[in-house]
């Protein structure tokens, strides 16, 4: 008999109904693994395991694959009870206290050492019989034997004193000292057990269960159970982060992060940062201006003077001639008659990032508040303004071009002079001297300011702006070919960013500053940057730093807006 339908595919243990379907919003795996990257530099590949911790999976998607894990917590309980119900612990704590005292009377040590060994074995502290020890010298002796016989049957002692203070027993049958041991290591693995179950229950971390551990206690039938619902849990986890643009090199290698898992971390960020608004500015545009631009639009306005005839609505126009004049001949065209296209313009921006990662920006974390900005930010001109441009500058005792891969790299360069009054100079023109030579954690906004100031510069847009994103003063400033680093922050430097910065504005740049708060940053911090705007014509801003990317981002929509309005 042919069998119709091809091959059959059956599902064990599969609830479409409990289990999230294909089409489900995945967890978020990435965001984790993006601040980990961000805090250290770096990001390594994540393993399985972390892979599975980092989920938060709904528990209700677990129920039925598997044995309940509240059966499995019920047993793990029934064995803890069993076992507080059978023995007791006052005499095995006799027996610990004796072994501990008759070991300590039959060690003989020399007289100089007798009055540290009294007060070692009063008190009982194992750290006392350790200095022994190393006194005695000859560790094959018969004293530091004995030391040592001493020191395991006080740990024994206090470790049967631990097992009768954490747990209640009730029972009548007494135990020996190796026994109490054996039946504390037992009760110990329950409860480390018993936690790994609740938490698994709570999150449907199956991975976070240790089941070698479990198998001790557990049914083989319920461990082979218990074992598919790890492996189905684990290929719905890898399925999830092969969709959020995780990639596994091999089978049973690790996961890294690729282009996709970028753009949906920086959506995630976008999607924070405009949830955190305010109702009434949640609007993300109001739509591109009406005038004189480049794409003609369906909608229509009466003719006024200096509209472009090229716009002309030319069917309109002769129908509101001919509704006007009824059958007369020739038609005349009156101004009133004619109508022209609404258009609409694309205004381009051109936008220089600098992101101060001087060795004062690892205070509270404010590196990590730059480069999440920075990522939120590129991700916003990548999705709503492709058409912008975008630069990030890397800002320290140099200035460095970075490409927008690099931001998750980015640190905050150590501290190497820890002196109060520093005054350093250094001929760069000099082909012995290595930039790897020079203290990297002065602030040279000068330096910054320049090479942002040569990449707007061949910009095919009047709408330039500088975001400066800084903590104070700069501490260092380029004259020609020497480099000055000077803290505290000196007038000759200050003096030199001006220049920078009057040059930027003259050449049409506007300079936004983003001030972060810092452990070194006082009154005259501020009042430099509030000179810098108001001689440049641009703004400052003053965060908390934990906002950052809400303040730079909101404020490069407003922008936006402000041109095409």
């Amino acid at each position: 008999m042919r069998r119709v339908g091809g091959v059959i595919h059956a599902y064990q243990k599969y609830d479409p109904v409990q289990f999230p379907p294909p089409s489900a919003p995945p967890p978020d795996l990435v965001s984790s693994a993006f601040e980990q990257a961000m805090m250290y530099g770096n990001y390594r590949e994540l393993t399985e395991e972390e892979l599975a911790n980092a989920v938060r999976l709904d528990p209700s998607q677990i129920a039925g694959l598997g044995p309940s894990l509240d059966m499995l917590r019920a047993m793990l309980e029934e064995r803890k009870r069993k076992i507080l119900e059978t023995y007791e612990t006052y005499s095995v704590q006799k027996k610990a206290r004796k072994a501990f005292q008759n070991a300590a009377k039959r060690v003989k040590v020399p007289k100089k050492m007798e009055s540290l060994f009294r007060q070692a074995i009063h008190r009982e502290q194992p750290y006392l019989l350790e200095r022994l020890w190393f006194q005695a010298g000859d560790d094959g002796g018969d004293t530091a034997r004995g030391l040592l016989n001493v020191t395991e049957r006080m740990s024994d002692k206090h470790q049967v004193q631990e097992l009768a203070s954490k747990y209640d027993f009730t029972g009548q049958q007494s135990m020996s000292v190796p026994k109490s041991l054996e039946i504390k290591e037992e009760l110990e693995k329950i409860d480390e057990l018993l936690q790994q179950l609740e938490q698994a229950a709570e999150t449907a971390q199956i991975g976070i269960i240790d089941m070698d551990l479990l198998s001790e206690f557990a049914e083989p039938g319920d461990m082979q159970s218990l074992e598919e619902m790890r492996q189905q849990v684990e290929n719905l986890v890898r399925e999830h982060a092969q969709r959020q643009g995780l990639e596994q090199d091999k089978p049973g290698g690790g996961f890294r992060l690729t282009p996709q898992a970028y753009k949906i971390f920086q959506g995630k960020l976008l999607q924070r940062i405009f949830s955190e608004l305010q109702p009434s500015r949640s609007g993300r545009h109001h739509g591109d201006v009406i005038g004189e631009g480049a794409v003609e639009l369906q909608q229509t306005k009466p003719y006024e003077f200096g509209d472009s005839v090229a716009n002309i609505d030319l069917p309109q126009t002769v129908t509101n001639a001919l509704l006007r004049h009824g059958d007369q001949r020739p038609l005349r065209l009156h101004s009133d008659d004619i109508v022209v296209h609404k258009t609409r313009n694309h205004p381009k921006c051109a936008t220089s990032v600098i992101m101060d990662m001087s060795g004062s920006m690892r205070y509270d974390g404010q590196y990590i508040n730059v480069k999440r900005m920075a990522l939120a930010l590129q991700g916003l001109i990548t999705s709503e303004y492709p058409g912008d441009f975008l630069r990030f500058i890397e800002m320290y005792t140099f200035a460095k071009l970075r490409a927008p891969g690099e931001i998750i790299e980015l640190m905050p360069k150590p501290v190497t002079i820890h002196d109060p009054w520093v005054q350093l100079k250094c001929d760069m023109s000099d082909d012995q001297i290595s930039e790897h030579q020079i203290h990297p954690h002065f602030t040279n906004i000068q330096h910054a300011l320049q090479l942002s100031r040569k990449n707007l510069a061949n910009c095919d847009t009047p709408n330039r702006q500088i975001v400066l994103i800084t903590d104070g003063l700069p501490t260092a400033h380029l004259e020609d070919e020497w480099l000055y680093m000077l803290y505290p922050p000196d007038p000759r430097t200050e003096a030199a960013t001006m220049r920078e910065a009057m040059l930027c504005n003259k050449e049409g740049i506007t300079i936004n500053i983003f001030l972060v708060p810092s452990w070194s940053q006082s009154e005259e911090d501020i009042r430099f940057a509030r000179r810098m705007a108001e001689s440049t014509g641009g703004r400052v801003f003053f965060t908390s730093g934990n906002n950052l990317d809400r303040f730079v981002v909101w404020d490069y929509v407003n922008h936006r807006r402000e041109i095409i309005g």
